[in-house]
């Protein structure tokens, strides 16, 4: 099996299809490598598609010490992936877990990043809602520790922001839900733990959207609640950054709906590629709502 290690000795497995540009796909929480499956067919027509699975998910590595997991070791996991490759830039592509990993990529890395896809992002970031997303984050881990791997999936898989899957694709939602029963119980309690429970608010964050300057895409379901408000915030300091909103969709957009999704991350990379990815126009940013003084 083909790995890429960390700095910090953890091997991450990957796989890759196609030739061209490089785009790394970065899986969220309730999925693993094999979730990018429609991106990795469709961009690997005309890309080198790449995807991985974080560290904590089989065949990666599982590390026993909650403190081996961190957002900015899943950001620097991402640059893992481009060294280990002899990739000097990528577009990067994130869903939820992978889309704040992504977003704290452009933050640390700029110049490895062609583009970021940011899609998903935003759960537990109002400020409002921080106490409560981490109280859920430790009673997800003690659930963990206490039962089958089995049974966390068959109640994590119905979220409020997953069931427009089921009502959509009950046979994608099925094997969805498979997938998440075979993860390592040791690798679901540490993310949780450590990537989810204790990554910083977005809103702690804006002076660095502010200094971002990658080509930027954020896309969220329209029913994804907890994404909403956060993705608004990412389009309005992120000069680079344009929103696109998925209707009727919830979390799991890439798998919920893969044409509607392959279709908006491919004419943005394309953009991208030509060199026609605009920066915003400082005069959109007026507090006037008409211009007029």
């Amino acid at each position: 099996m083909p790995y890429a290690q960390t700095d910090d000795g953890i091997r991450l497995w990957y796989e890759e299809t196609g030739t061209g540009t490089p785009m790394i796909f970065v899986h969220e929480y309730a999925g693993d490598h094999r979730a990018w499956e429609p991106q990795m067919r469709f961009f690997g027509q005309r890309y080198r598609a790449i995807t991985y699975g974080a560290r904590g998910y089989p065949p990666s590595d599982v590390p026993d010490d909650v403190s081996k997991y961190s957002q900015y070791r899943a950001a620097d996991d991402i640059a893992s992936i481009l060294d280990g490759l002899k990739i000097e830039k990528a577009h990067i592509v994130g869903l939820s877990m992978g889309g704040f990993a992504t977003l704290h990529f452009g933050f640390r890395h700029p110049d490895r990043a062609l583009s970021l896809t940011v899609a998903g992002c935003g759960y537990g970031a109002e400020a409002g809602e921080r106490d409560k997303f981490r109280a859920e984050v430790r009673v997800i881990a003690k659930f963990i520790d206490d039962n089958p791997i089995e049974a966390f999936a068959e109640q994590y898989a119905y979220g409020p922001t997953r069931v427009q899957f089921e009502n959509k694709n009950p046979r994608g939602f099925a094997e969805f839900k498979q997938q998440l029963a075979e993860h390592s119980k040791i690798g679901a309690r540490n993310t949780q733990l450590g990537v989810q429970g204790e990554r910083p608010s977005l809103y702690e964050l804006v002076d660095d959207m502010k200094k971002l300057t990658v080509p930027t895409l954020v896309l969220t379901g329209d029913e994804d609640w907890p994404c909403l408000q956060p993705a608004l915030l990412m389009k309005r300091n992120i000069p680079s950054a344009a929103l696109s909103v998925m209707p009727n969709c919830g979390h799991t957009i890439n798998i919920e709906d893969p044409d509607q999704f392959n279709r908006l991350v491919a004419d943005f990379v394309a953009q991208v590629d030509a060199g026609r990815w605009p920066a915003r126009d400082p005069r959109a940013m007026s507090s006037s709502i008409t211009g007029m003084k």
